[in-house]
Order: C-alpha cells, then structure tokens, then sequence
C-alpha cells in the first residue's frame, strides 16, 4: 500500500497551500485510510473515563493526580500567600518553600509538576503593581498565560530554549503579551550549557527591564535547576554563579519588597549548598 509524505494521493502530495486546520483535517483523514485499510477500526473512545477528563487540563503526562494533591498543592499555595503577607507586613523579602512548584500551571491547565501557581497567586494577592522574575531554568509557561494582558503584573522569564527544552511551544522571545498588557511580558530564552557570564549578562538585561517598570513588589520564581548538574537541567551556571544571581537580584530588592517562591531543583545532594548560596545574599542584603 503506497502511503507516506510522496505517495500519491497521500499528505504529501498536496499538502502546500495548507494551514495548520487544514493539515490537521488531511492528517485525520490519513489516519481514518490506515486504520480502514488494515482492518483495525476505530476503538469507541470513552471521554467520560477519570483519565480522559484529566487530559482537558493537563499538558503532559508527568503530572499524576493521587489522593493527597490537593492537600500538598493547597499548602503549598497557602506557604506562598503566607510568605505574601510577610513582605506586606513588613516591607522585606520572605522566602516561601513551596512544594509542589506552580510555575507550570496556568488559569485552566497544569502540568510539570504544577498544580497551582503559588507565585501568581501571591502576585494577584498583593494586589499591586508586582513584577515577576523567573530563573527556573524551564520557561514558566503558566505564569505568562495568567498575566498575559495584565499591565500590572511584569513576566520576565530566563529559561532554556524552548525549541530545545521543555514545556516547549511557550516561551520565545516575541512573546510580549496582548491587549493592555503588550509590552508587560519578556523572554529570554538561552542556549542549552549557557554558563555562568552568559546568563549574568542576560540578568542584567531582565532586572534593568524590572527597574524601568518601577514595581511596588517584586516576586522571585527560583528555580535551582539551572546549576551544573541538575537532572532536570541543561546549563552549567556554577554554584558561585547562583549566589551572584541572588547577589544581583538583591541589589533591587533592597529597594522593594520581595517575596521568593520555591520552583524546580532536583539535584538533591547539592540542593541545600544551592539553596543557601542564593539565599545567603538577601539575607545580607535585610541585616
């Protein structure tokens, strides 16, 4: 049976012209020959099945909902807004240990190992003009999507490649918002191994984007899989790198109150060393 891209009749063969609806339709009408041909058929999908109502709003398969979810992803949301009143209270920076992490998770969907965003739901709760810094080293996609028309809310994001690495398809530098809040969301998307100089210089870039928005509070999503090593990572910033990225990010809080939110970090054995050489600058920066 002649199928495939250069077969006749087949996608290839007159698939120019077409949008992505109409390849979409091409593709399925492909898909229905084979399965006729081979006699397989079309199995009747049950899309009232537990797994099929999750597939609605979730975007990948990493995510699993168990019994205890919403407990851990609630309070861990709760840690974040506690954190949130702090900084109000009294004018500082707090650091929230959330887990599970949120930057993944959008207004309708989740995944990544997000179920809720805390950053953005302390963001929305402080109910100001917030800028919100994201150095995990995966784009916070769900973030974006919440505050994508918000001029009160600045997203500015370093992450890997998006062509590259995941959650892939979010996360390119044209990315700049829509309606009122064109212009009040950044990218920086970096090559994989980017090292220590290469992303200092791009944070430099992000924090003179957060000064000239002149934020009332300032929000950290950090991520420590952006170190040497990390399983879930591809850059080679040094841990001395990390702590001149608190460093440089402290240099600004100093001047507005600041709230960090725990995201990614998976490389266990050197997490807390990580962990306190980020930190170690803002603590300074409050003595």
């Amino acid at each position: 049976m002649a199928r495939g891209p250069g077969a006749a009749g087949g996608l290839g063969s007159d698939r120019e012209g077409l949008g992505v609806r109409g390849l979409r339709i091409v593709v399925a009408e492909v898909v229905d020959e084979l399965l006729d041909a081979d006699g397989i058929g079309r199995r009747q999908q049950a899309l009232d099945r537990i797994d099929a109502r999750l597939g609605r709003y979730s975007f990948d398969t990493s995510t699993p909902i168990a019994e205890g979810t919403w407990d851990a992803a609630y309070w861990s949301a709760q840690c974040a807004l506690t954190a949130a009143d702090l900084v109000r209270a009294y004018r500082e920076t707090a650091y929230a240990l959330c887990r599970p992490p949120g930057h993944h998770a959008g207004v309708d969907f989740y995944g990544g190992y997000c179920y809720l965003n805390n950053a953005a739901i302390a963001a929305r709760y402080l109910q100001a003009r917030v800028a919100i810094l994201d150095i995990d080293y995966h784009h916070g996609n769900g973030t974006q999507e919440i505050f994508y028309s918000d001029p009160a809310m600045l997203t500015c994001s370093l992450h890997a490649d998006p062509d590259e690495e995941y959650p892939y398809y979010w996360g390119g530098a044209d990315e700049l918002g829509t309606e009122a809040g064109e212009g009040f969301n950044r990218n920086w998307p970096l090559p994989l191994g980017t090292g220590d100089a290469a992303y200092l210089e791009t944070l430099d870039e992000a924090l003179a984007v957060v000064r000239d928005f002149g934020p009332e509070y300032f929000v950290i999503s950090a991520g420590f899989d952006i170190v040497a090593g990390d399983p879930g990572g591809g850059f080679k910033v040094t841990t001395a790198g990390l702590a001149e990225i608190g460093r440089r990010i402290a240099g600004l809080a100093g001047h507005v109150p600041t709230l960090i939110v725990q995201e990614g970090g998976y490389l266990l054995d050197e997490l807390g060393t990580n962990a306190v050489a980020f930190l170690s600058a803002f603590v300074r920066q409050d003595v």
